[in-house]
């Protein structure tokens, strides 16, 4: 395998650079191995996709972290891209933003009418805890930009035909230039977003935008066993595409909210329960709360404080395998703020067979001190 070169050495950085730094270097790199300024020079297109590899790895923080931790090595299993055989029309394309090119992202490319994926939508639903543990069918509204009914979306008032783009002269692309000339690109086209054609009469529904903003209402199957913070994906649910491709898909963050008696710990139920100095000294059969309902806890004679009782099969399902986790019950030995006199005397006698050194008796201690200070 041969061996790659130092990311920052590639770019002429030190470890310590800044976002701005890496961002300046790559575009100083790029400048100056660019293909077109140097026609037929392999090597200034190797370095030219060198510099693409580094840029693509130091400007994405994690990959940067890994990068200075583990080296190469850190980078295995990660999503990059193999720049030694991309296009490089396609290398600029994805970071065209720090060229100017006036477009953020690689995914708005398009070739002339291709069809393009619909935008991906969320939204969020809030259950309860008992309902993470049944699974739930939940009702949700959202709103997301649908074809308009009048114009079916072509954003045309009907009846009109199309002509052909003036800009791009039907073909859905235009070649931009940036440094000088120095850089050519092909990027879709503004004035008819690719389509290679415009309808000069807009539709007065959706003021020739093609697309209305709906409300849309669905039941959505929240599985038993999911947590808080985890995804569930309705496939084309999200926004139509263009030139007819197909809609996104929406996602539901799923909100559990917190339960007043337990808390979760994976797929275990935790439960701290107050039992008094007397249940856990001899023990005891106590009815406990479960999300289903009650069942029995015995806590046997010498039970701690912060003691914890394992209930199999009480907790929650896991999501992927069904298989219900337990409920763990915790012992809080409660310590009771005031006594009878029969309890006090019972207590006391107790503490003389311990030999244990406990406070007087309040009457007797005062009685001794008025007797002392006569």
């Amino acid at each position: 395998m041969a061996t790659k070169r130092d990311y920052y050495e590639i770019l002429n950085l030190e470890r310590q650079a800044s976002n701005e730094d890496i961002q300046r270097a790559y575009r100083k790199m790029a400048m100056k191995y660019h293909p077109d300024r140097n026609p037929g020079d392999a090597e200034a297109e190797q370095k030219f996709k060198e510099s693409a590899e580094a840029y693509e790895v130091l400007s994405d923080s994690e990959k940067r972290a890994r990068y200075d931790r583990y080296g190469h090595e850190g980078l295995r299993g990660t999503s990059s891209h193999n720049f030694t055989h991309m296009d490089v029309g396609d290398i600029f394309s994805m970071f065209e933003d720090i060229f100017g090119g006036g477009m953020s992202s690689g995914r708005r490319r398009a070739h002339g009418n291709q069809a393009r994926r619909g935008y991906d939508l969320e939204t969020s639903v809030s259950i309860l805890l008992e309902e993470a543990a049944t699974g739930v069918e939940k009702e949700i509204e959202f709103t997301r930009q649908d074809l308009c009914e009048t114009c079916k979306g072509t954003g045309a008032k009907p009846g009109t035909e199309p002509v052909a783009c003036v800009t791009c002269g039907g073909v859905g692309q235009v070649q931009q230039t940036g440094f000088g000339g120095m850089f050519r690109m092909v990027t879709t086209c503004p004035a008819c977003a690719g389509q290679g054609k415009t309808y000069p009469h807009k539709c007065s529904a959706c003021a020739g935008r093609g697309r209305q903003p709906r409300k849309r209402v669905l039941k959505v199957k929240v599985p038993a066993g999911i947590h808080d913070g985890q995804r569930i994906q309705v496939r084309g649910e999200g926004e139509p595409g263009e030139a007819g491709g197909p809609k996104g898909d929406l996602y539901v963050d799923v909100q559990v909210q917190a339960h007043e008696l337990f808390s979760r710990e994976n797929d275990d139920l935790i439960l701290h329960m107050p039992v008094s100095f007397t249940q856990a000294a001899l023990g005891a059969e106590l009815d406990v709360p479960t999300l289903a309902g009650r069942t029995k806890l015995k806590i046997k004679p010498g039970t701690q404080h912060g003691e914890a009782i394992r209930l199999r099969g009480q907790g929650l399902p896991n999501l992927r395998t069904a298989r219900v986790g337990d409920m763990v019950v915790v012992v809080i030995i409660e310590i009771p703020h005031k006594l009878s006199a029969a309890q006090e005397k019972i207590l006391r006698e107790y503490a003389r067979t311990e030999d244990r050194t406990v406070l007087p008796q309040s009457h007797g201690f005062w009685d001794k001190i008025k007797a002392r200070l006569g």
